[in-house]
């Protein structure tokens, strides 16, 4: 039997993690230097925070997080896929590695895989969720793997910010772009690119944000009524509904996974931010992970 681990940076909502035992592993942030972890605060109370002017910050795993829980399942000898958070954005795959190769002088039979998605928040989560479906039909770890890396090499992330200071703050924009497209009520849409945040589109106000993220949606997906499309939000529930209803409506989609964002992502992100993530490439091998359950 195969332990399926990720990180909160995944952002899967509970049901799924409980409906198929994946073990989530919480990253920590700060709200005006006091220290969380995710899952200590409701995020309704999180945005409020930020919209309330205090100032958010995030920091990864350590050390001591992940030997702890790389030690159990080797002390249990399971066998073990952790998938990470994109090494782009966060030393914790880094960290991983390093904790595994120590532990493999005390446990040198401990099966352990750390996959660096390259992936973030929902999009990391579909990747997780849908290697998760064939762990629960019966895959072996060698096909486990093979659609682990599959999901995450091909998951699109296209998501959009409702205020720049936030990705100024985390240094992902400079202050003066930020500032330049607060006054212009510029709306950037960007997407993960080798696990890198990457802007791909510039729109002037949030009417014009849908229908461009719809447009996207459009032009890089592929069988998109099959799929299982992830949808998530910084409490921006109306917009995460409205993107939702035009692909249902277009494309005849009919399973989502849907949730806010968490704390982790959101920090650096801001309240507002809405995010779809879909395949870019059908996987032949795995063509039941679209069977409707």
């Amino acid at each position: 039997m195969v332990k399926l681990i990720t990180d909160s940076g995944a952002d899967l909502p509970e049901k799924l993690t409980k409906e198929y035992d994946i073990h989530i592993i919480p990253f920590y942030f700060y709200i005006d230097d006091k220290e969380f972890r995710d899952g200590d605060l409701s995020l309704k109370e999180f945005y409020d925070e930020m919209r309330a002017g205090k100032k958010t910050k995030t920091a990864q795993l350590t050390y001591m997080d992940l030997r702890e829980t790389f030690e159990h399942y080797a002390k249990e000898q399971e066998s073990v896929i952790y998938m990470c958070f994109s090494s782009q954005l966060s030393g914790t795959y880094q960290t991983a590695c390093m904790v595994k190769d120590e532990l493999l002088e005390e446990y040198p039979d401990f099966d352990l895989e750390i996959i660096d998605t390259k992936c973030a928040s929902l999009g990391q989560g579909m990747a997780v969720y849908r290697t998760a479906r064939l762990l629960k039909q019966g895959y072996d770890k060698e096909s486990l793997l093979r659609a682990a890396r599959f999901y995450a090499g091909h998951t699109e992330h296209i998501f959009t910010v409702d205020d720049l200071k936030y990705l100024e703050r985390g240094g992902r924009v400079s202050k003066t772009s930020a500032f330049v497209g607060t006054m212009l009520h510029i709306k950037p849409i960007l997407h993960v690119d080798d696990g890198k945040l990457i802007p791909i589109r510039k729109v002037r106000g949030r009417k014009k944000v849908h229908k461009n993220m719809f447009e996207i949606v459009k032009d890089r997906g592929i069988n998109l009524d099959k799929q299982v499309i992830g949808i998530n939000h910084g409490d921006d529930y109306e917009g995460a509904n409205k993107l939702k209803e035009m692909i249902a409506d277009n494309f005849g989609t009919q399973q989502f996974v849907e949730g806010m964002i968490g704390s982790v992502i959101g920090a650096h992100s801001g309240p507002g931010t809405l995010s779809v993530y879909f395949l870019n490439e059908f996987p032949e091998e795995f063509q039941n992970v679209f069977d409707y359950e």
